[in-house]
């Protein structure tokens, strides 16, 4: 397995910026894995940082588009059939969509730091025919410290960017805490704006 994930990395790497946007997008791998190979690739010279980033944007973002139109177009039924080829489980659904009845709007941004839930909350918000440019806004603003973060860590750990997990834990908890606690201020200010309607 892990030669198998050495091997896209290296043809990914071979593409430059497109190759980070492309493994965000078919993400066969975890962007994390990912984003890390991408800032070892700015380590030894071969990409631009902030060219990295506006890559690593778009590829998440375009991503969750694509989970966003098929929930939108397809529904829940064909994200049950289909969902299995892009790693996304009828349980994940499930949680996702629960999360988004709950929470609201304000969750695609928290839940984009929250293991299982993250990529699966794209759905629900094409279920529920959120406006596209308020889903995109909400999910830029979570993808872009995202790819920031580990970028960074990569380009730091260089020829060890294999440890970027271990590496990242310190950095990550503070993050989804801090994502947590903004989506319940946006809930809790969408809940009394309700009451005073």
């Amino acid at each position: 397995m892990a030669d198998f994930i050495q091997s896209i990395l290296e043809f990914l790497s071979q593409l430059g910026y497109f190759g980070i946007a492309l493994g965000l997008m078919i993400e066969i791998i975890p962007s994390e894995i990912v984003l890390g190979y991408g800032g070892y690739m700015i380590s030894q010279g071969h990409l631009n940082y902030f060219g990295a980033v506006i890559a690593g944007t778009i590829g998440g973002t375009i991503a969750q588009l694509f989970l966003y139109w098929a929930g939108y177009y397809g529904g829940r039924p064909f994200l049950e059939k289909y969902g299995k080829y892009v790693l996304i489980k009828k349980s994940h659904i499930d949680v996702a969509e629960s999360w988004f009845k709950k929470y609201g709007a304000g969750v695609i941004f928290s839940a984009r730091f929250i293991p299982v839930v993250r990529h699966a909350i794209s759905i629900p918000a094409g279920i529920a025919k959120m406006p596209a440019s308020k889903f995109t806004l909400y999910t830029v603003a979570a993808i872009l410290p995202w790819t920031v973060l580990f970028l960074y860590l990569g380009e730091v750990l260089g020829s060890n960017w294999s440890h970027i997990k271990e590496y990242a834990q310190p950095y990550v908890l503070p993050i989804i805490i801090a994502a947590l606690i903004l989506g319940a201020i946006y809930f809790i200010i969408k809940k009394t704006k309700k009451t005073t309607d």
